[in-house]
């Protein structure tokens, strides 16, 4: 007997986050080209199933939990806990003074410090920071960026002061300027040479620490500030484009620095989208490396990447929703390929994650890796019509910004025109307009809500720290050889000036006790401050 109900669709667009129709039902007809040239092998050209042979059954994913908090050595406390609940890498947050180029003693530090991560000003802190924590032993993931070469200058220093050789240092800085410029807006001076500092560090890296990614190609934060999907993806890849011409531009052969160029992408709520713009990452960075590049390596073609779970997707209200949130975002991440991820603590829309918020954030990778059998196979929905023409969709789409971005120059000239600035603000526009409407659904905010919900815990950082810090810091430059440290920013000064490598310089300068402050002051000086465009 035939079914003559009339069986009708739910009211709502059928459409993933970044505004692509989503049919009820994909077949084989969905899915174009020979599957060798569209999939291929994992850790073959082009490296849409993964960048290696045998993903996780290999080895599993790096769980890099961020961290960063108060003093160097609160921070320190911390590491040492993540490490013990067994964290396989170290990823270190810092607070906004030492993000924006300035020392915790400086007035415009005042009331941050130690707030959004841990307060670093000199040498000293960092060796504080990484006390009894061996550096040959551990990679870390660094989050900084306008200061990033300081930062790494001050990695370098401990290394020497452990013993360990700098071709053992294995790590990853995130050192990503464009995306600064187009959204999260922390930086010193202007595009040029902010990228010109950049491309310093991958030429030194590449010769004298060839294991440590000099730089972390980061759509996280375009992501965050409201870009959609699509904008994530076409943008990070063009700020890497932009990376690869600058160091050719420099005459560095591109198969000597692309191998150590990484990546960094948010994992939003809409699961089987970001799965598919991971996938199509890795193609479209393998096409442009081999195709536009010329690059030879396989090396050069691993498009490499960090995830983090969304925390623009977190709540405030009812926070131990995020918990599910974060599963869920983590899976994605996991069955996307990626080759290490943080997973977000319920309690972050508050503060900093307390110790218990952190542990369950850091179980649920765990559980991911040991309890659900996703590792087991290589790209497990590899395969599924729906996902490959997501994929295959996600590509287009991404593709067409490349394109305007190339007609106009590239990424620097197209952030001086403010185009993907204007273009993530109307994102982000759009969103909100959705959220208001409640066309898009956040549960227990505009959906399902509780009128009285239970306070949490959550971490507040003591105003003793700040006065702490500014003490040990004036204790620590009233100790120094100034004639030393004095030296060494008129050397910084002019390799800035003379277009020399600023590294060799910083390392040398950070052995002095030059701070941080100091060294951004010298970055201030030589090449100006940064004012954006205005794009409204």
């Amino acid at each position: 007997m035939s079914d003559k109900r009339e069986w009708k669709e739910r009211d709502v667009k059928f459409e993933s986050l970044s505004g692509i129709p989503l049919e009820p039902i994909y077949t084989p007809d969905d899915v174009s080209g020979r599957y060798e040239d569209r999939l291929g092998q994992p850790g073959q050209y082009p490296f849409t199933r993964g960048v290696y042979p045998t993903m996780y059954r290999g080895r599993l994913w790096t769980m890099r939990m961020f961290a960063g908090f108060g003093r160097p050595e609160d921070t320190n406390l911390r590491f040492k806990y993540l490490l013990a609940q067994g964290q396989t890498g170290l990823s270190t947050a810092f607070d906004m003074p030492a993000l924006m180029g300035y020392d915790a003693d400086h007035p415009r530090a005042r009331g941050e410090v130690g707030k959004e991560g841990v307060s670093i000003s000199t040498l000293d802190d960092f060796e504080r920071l990484f006390a009894d924590i061996p550096l040959g032993d551990v990679t870390t993931s660094m989050t900084i960026n306008c200061t990033a070469s300081v930062a790494l200058a001050m990695y370098l220093a401990i290394a020497d002061k452990q013993g360990v050789a700098w071709d053992r240092i294995g790590g990853t800085m995130q050192n990503d300027m464009l995306k600064e410029f187009i959204a999260q807006k922390e930086w010193i001076c202007p595009p040029d040479p902010a990228v010109r500092i950049v491309t310093d560090m991958i030429e030194f890296t590449s010769r004298h620490v060839p294991r440590f990614n000099p730089v972390s190609i980061s759509g996280y934060h375009i992501r965050e500030a409201g870009s959609t999907a699509v904008q994530e993806l076409a943008f990070t890849l063009a700020d890497g484009l932009g990376y690869v011409e600058a160091a050719l531009a420099r005459g560095l052969d591109v198969d000597s620095f692309a191998p150590r160029l990484s990546f960094f992408f948010d994992i939003h709520n809409d699961f089987f989208e970001e799965i598919a713009k991971l996938r199509a990452a890795r193609r479209m960075w393998a096409r442009f490396m081999k195709e536009r590049y010329g690059a030879k390596k396989a090396e050069s073609m691993r498009l490499r990447t960090h995830t983090q779970t969304a925390g623009v997707s977190a709540t405030a209200q009812q926070p131990l929703n995020n918990v599910a949130r974060v599963a869920i975002q983590a899976l994605a991440a996991v069955l996307g390929g990626a080759q290490s991820l943080h997973t977000n603590s319920y309690d972050e829309t508050w503060a900093l994650p307390t110790e218990d918020a952190v542990t369950v954030a850091l179980r649920t990778q765990q559980i991911i890796a040991e309890e659900t059998g996703v590792t087991l196979t290589i790209d497990p929905l590899g395969g599924s019509y729906f996902l490959e023409k997501l994929t295959d969709q996600m590509e287009a789409q991404a593709q067409r910004y490349i394109d305007v971005i190339d007609g106009m120059g590239g990424m620097i000239r197209a952030i001086d025109d403010g185009f993907p600035q204007k273009e993530i603000a109307d994102a982000a526009y759009r969103y909100q307009l959705m959220d208001d409407r409640g066309e898009k659904v956040t549960v227990g905010v505009n959906k399902y809500v509780m009128k009285d919900e239970k306070l949490i815990n959550y971490l507040r950082i003591d105003e003793s720290v700040e006065a702490e810090q500014i003490e040990r810091v004036g204790r620590l430059k009233a100790s120094r050889d100034m004639s030393r440290v004095e030296r060494r920013l008129k050397q910084l000064a002019e390799a800035c000036r003379n277009g020399g490598n600023v590294m060799p310089v910083l390392v040398d300068a950070v052995k002095d006790y030059a701070s941080l402050g100091e060294i951004s002051d010298v970055y201030r000086q030589v090449f100006g401050l940064y004012r954006e465009p205005i794009i409204f």
